[in-house]
């Protein structure tokens, strides 16, 4: 291990070691290589832990088996995300109701988070102390450590390699070469750089539950927005997936000056994700 890599990682475990142990430490683990890390880091400085995962309902194939294999603690969702979507409609970018409900929720006062100011320009701008409080939904509060908040990839792949940590199964290729630029996250998840469409390509049966429960939204709530603004569930998620606005989305559906040109929501998405979407 490098030099430089032993200090942060004796900075990470005196961080842990000065949490109060006066209660559950939440590790927050995701099945991700930023977690694999921090639970790896808890186990290091002896500290007492709870390793909690929340399952998501979409997550990617094998992750439960993972988390228990690592002898994580999984949580049920109190609502599965298809549910949430018939409820509540289609999470965005924007509109990000899946991640209070299935994710960013308090389990106890303290927790050990894996968050990085390298993984992007909007973290490296929030987080600048690796100790935080956050604030949740009716006012909870809990105090939040980051033991590797200033790490690279480099870090975490070099310390995954010294430690000999068996990481998810998607963070590997066919000939079983770790790739530490993978991310690992919710299947479909609209903050993705491509609005979680390759995931689809992958597992094309949650696009069309994702339609389904949509559909299901519009048709039980037809004074919502969503209803007024789309005719059907093709149109509102080939908005969410292959639009960057709205004016784009009206110009493709309708042809524009070209009627004759019009997409077929549905037929564009059943050619993209090679799968029929009929309901």
């Amino acid at each position: 291990m490098t030099y430089k890599l032993l200090h942060k990682v004796d900075f990470a475990v005196r961080l842990l070691q000065s949490i109060p142990q006066d209660g559950d430490i939440e590790v927050s683990y995701s099945s991700g290589k930023d977690s694999e890390v921090i639970l790896e880091l808890a186990k290091m400085s002896g500290i007492p832990y709870r390793a909690i995962y929340k399952n998501t309902s979409i997550d990617p194939p094998g992750t439960i088996a993972h988390c228990k294999s690592k002898g994580v603690e999984v949580l049920a969702p109190t609502i599965n995300f298809f549910d949430l979507v018939k409820q509540a409609g289609l999470p965005t970018r924007f509109r990000r109701i899946c991640c209070s409900y299935l994710k960013e929720y308090k389990v106890c006062d303290r927790a050990v988070q894996g968050i990085r100011r390298s993984e992007s320009v909007k973290r490296a701008n929030r987080y600048h102390e690796p100790e935080v409080c956050r604030t949740y939904p009716k006012g909870q509060k809990a105090r939040i450590y980051l033991p590797i908040l200033e790490w690279t990839d480099d870090d975490v792949a070099e310390f995954i390699a010294e430690r000999g940590i068996k990481c998810h199964p998607l963070y590997y290729d066919e000939k079983g070469n770790f790739h530490v630029e993978r991310r690992l996250g919710c299947i479909g998840c609209p903050l993705r750089s491509d609005n979680g469409k390759s995931d689809f390509v992958k597992y094309p049966k949650f696009l069309k539950r994702l339609i389904a429960s949509t559909q299901i939204f519009i048709d039980t709530h037809p004074a919502a927005k969503t209803a007024e603004d789309y005719s059907n569930a093709y149109n509102r998620v080939f908005r969410a997936l292959f639009c960057d606005s709205t004016e784009q989305y009206k110009s493709l559906v309708s042809g524009g000056m070209f009627p004759e040109t019009a997409i077929d929501a549905k037929a564009f998405m059943e050619d993209y994700f090679k799968i029929d979407l009929t309901l």
